[in-house]
């Protein structure tokens, strides 16, 4: 049994079609029962479990061969992080007492960075549960070039591509959620011992500017990419409703800056920009 936390999202429901393409039992973890029912249609068992509840978590991982952890994503977390350093710890607690044979985590670029940003949490993830009883695997992903989803309207409406990634001529390493979820599923279902690191980025890294010429041709249109001033970014970012803007900052610092990076050689995926932005565009009409 092939146990799937975040299986309602596009990492996790893409492992979950994989294994199942592969006839491999998948259990389906969802916090609101009715959003099992398409996976219970393919074939899923479905658990209802809180990831503020060690014992619902706990009886979800019961009997696996192997769970997939997606740590729930807060963009605009505590200070402390204290929202997915509580979930950490019922985590850790649940894969102790359920004690399954194999662990995949989903965790990011840069986790090794010391600087303080948004994807500390994952940092955290990878300490604590670093030290539960089986084998552990954490698969550090790039940028997911889904991102580039809120790009999309302004670039259709505005013929701008509003960029937080700078400059605009940097590649930054990105990623399709379908490679990333490919290759958890490749890692449900190997073997190994003690504590693995995987890394994985897309064919090629990416510019802004490439961003906004793919959808300009995807579009029909002449997109021009045009950098956000960063002492702009703590007030949009407050205006748009967060609280703790100061991660994110961070994060994105760490991007620009370079010290946001991979700890040794990732591997490839081979899903393209195009393809990802064409996807996209089809969707929102």
């Amino acid at each position: 049994m092939f146990v799937i936390t975040g299986i309602t999202g596009q990492v996790g429901s893409t492992l979950a079609r994989n294994l199942l393409a592969q006839e491999h039992e998948v259990r389906a973890v969802v916090r609101d029962a009715t959003k099992g029912n398409i996976w219970r249609e393919q074939g899923c068992e479905v658990v209802v479990a809180d990831m503020y509840d060690k014992q619902s978590l706990s009886r979800a991982f019961t009997g696996a061969e192997a769970v997939f952890i997606l740590l729930p994503p807060n963009f605009d977390p505590s200070p402390d992080f204290s929202e997915s350093c509580a979930i950490i710890a019922n985590i850790f607690a649940a894969l102790q007492e359920s004690n399954p044979k194999k662990v995949v985590c989903l965790s990011t670029i840069g986790a090794q960075a010391t600087q303080r940003n948004l994807l500390s949490q994952l940092s955290e993830m990878e300490s604590r549960l670093s030290h539960v009883s089986m084998p552990i695997a954490f698969l550090r992903a790039a940028w997911f070039m889904e991102n580039s989803v809120w790009d999309i309207v302004p670039a259709r409406d505005q013929k701008v591509l509003h960029s937080l990634l700078q400059p605009l001529d940097k590649a930054f390493p990105m990623v399709a959620t379908a490679d990333v979820g490919r290759t958890a599923a490749q890692m449900m279902l190997q073997q190994w011992d003690g504590v693995r690191l995987v890394e994985l980025e897309g064919p090629h890294r990416v510019t802004p500017l490439q961003i906004a010429d793919s959808l300009g041709r995807l579009l029909g249109v002449k997109v021009q990419a045009q950098s956000v001033p960063r002492n702009t970014w703590e007030s949009m970012f407050r205006d748009q409703g967060m609280n703790n803007p100061l991660p994110r900052i961070q994060m994105l610092d760490g991007f620009n800056e370079g010290w946001i990076e991979f700890a040794g050689s990732p591997q490839r995926g081979t899903v393209e920009l195009d393809t990802v932005l064409r996807g996209l565009v089809e969707r929102l009409g």
